[in-house]
This record gives C-alpha cells, structure tokens and sequence, in this order.
C-alpha cells in the first residue's frame, strides 16, 4: 500500500488512501496522486458521486508536519481546492481521526459521514503554520466564525459527538454501518437529474464562500430548465415511478 488509489464504477468514483500504518499521514507523492485522481475524475462525464475513504483506524492525519514549507502548504491547498470544486458531489467517509490538514479535506467534501470513533483537531497554532486561504473560509463557511476561532486558535480535540453537533459531520453512524450508510447515501445522489445535481452542488459552494457567478448560475438553471431530464422527472413522478435521468 502507498499512494492514493483510484477507482471507477458507473456513476461512483472512489479515492482511498492507503498508509494505515502511518495513520495515512500525506506527503508530497501523495498530493500529486491526489490531484490526478481528482482532475481524472472532473473528466469522466458519468461519474456524479466521488467517495474519499481511507484505510486502517484514522481517516487522515494530514501532512506530514517533518516536510511542511511554503511549496507543500500551496500544493496542499491546491489539493483542497480542487476536492471542493470537483464536479461530482463529494462525500468523506471518517473512520477515526482527522487531523490537521485533513480537517479541510473532510471540510472540502459536500457531506462527511463518521462513526463514534471520529476525532479530530486543528494544530495549526501549535506548530507555528498560519493556515491558507481557502482552508480559513472552508471553516468559516461551514462551521461559524466562533467555531473557527475556537478550533484554530486553541488546536483543541473534539470527539465524534461534538463534530456531528458543530455541523463538522453531516452524519453520524454506528461504526459497522459506516459503508452501509454511505452507500444509500451515494445511491440517492446517483439517482438524481445530473444536471441539477451537479449544477446546484457547484453554485451552493459559490454562494458558501461569497463567489457565486449570477450569469454561470443563470446558465445552468436555463439548461436544466430545457432538459429532457426536467421532462422525464415530471413523467416519472406522475407515473409513480423511477426516473431515467441521463444527463441531458
């Protein structure tokens, strides 16, 4: 086991990481292979769900802090970026702890599924690193200022139960339902019209970070507004039925 791998089924792509035995902690090699999994992904037209996942106990232990200088906190956050703009819905699957640089990439992903085991902490401050840009607005964006202070400036450790209640798990599962719950989860999201699933998705994360483009989104409502799939999902329900979404 070494870098991330990636793998590919229909609609669903699956990035895991694969050092359990250092607590999957990142390094430069990893970031690369992270990257080109995720740029592969943007451009598999079928694929609307892409599942972060890791092996062993912890989820992430983020970057390995011997090797952290202005090149790989850059690079870091390029990888953060691009998880946050993805063009399939992203979701996380948090096994056990989650710390540091991996707090944003949980954070980057549109929904982050743990189980009682989850942990996680910011320590930032601790180290003496000033966290990047976005990394910053990700908190900010998705757990309130007051959380943010809270979590950078103090590097305190949170359980599962304070993650879930903080908005930093979108869901809380028994530990042996983890899988379970994310593939229902991944199920219902594959099901959906992709032009309104991919399209909201995109400009919901604009609006987070006060980016939102109104003509991109006035395009994109006017696409789906003229779809085949905005026809089919009509039928569909009126007929009591699943719809046949093909992305047009």
């Amino acid at each position: 086991m070494s870098t991330p791998e990636l793998s590919i089924a229909g609609a669903v792509a699956t990035i895991t990481l694969r050092r359990p035995q250092e607590a999957n902690r990142l390094g430069p090699d990893d970031l690369a292979a992270l990257a080109a999994h995720i740029a592969t992904v943007d451009q598999a037209e079928p694929v609307l769900v892409l599942r972060l996942q890791a092996h062993g106990k912890h989820f992430c232990s983020g970057y390995d802090i011997s090797r952290i200088d202005a090149a790989t906190t850059a690079a870091f956050e390029d990888v953060a970026n691009a998880l946050e703009d993805a063009r399939p819905v992203t979701l996380a699957l948090l096994q056990g702890g989650v710390y540091g640089g991996a707090t944003d990439l949980a954070l980057a992903c549109d929904f982050r599924l743990g189980t009682p085991e989850a942990d996680m902490f910011m320590p930032a401050a601790r180290l003496g690193l000033h966290f990047y840009p976005r990394g910053l607005d990700r908190y900010v964006s998705r757990l309130g200022v007051d959380m943010a202070k809270r979590l950078f400036l103090t590097a305190e450790r949170l359980g599962a139960d304070d993650m879930k209640a903080i908005g930093f798990l979108t869901h809380l599962v028994a530990t042996d339902a983890l899988h379970e719950a994310a593939d229902r989860l991944t199920e219902t999201l594959a099901g959906m019209a992709p032009l309104a699933l991919l399209g909201m998705k995109k400009h919901l994360n604009r609006i987070a970070r006060g980016t939102l483009a109104a003509a991109d989104l006035q395009r994109d409502i006017a696409r789906a507004a003229a779809s085949t799939d905005l026809r089919e999902g009509g039928a569909a329900f009126a007929e009591k039925r699943a719809p046949r979404f093909t992305g047009r």
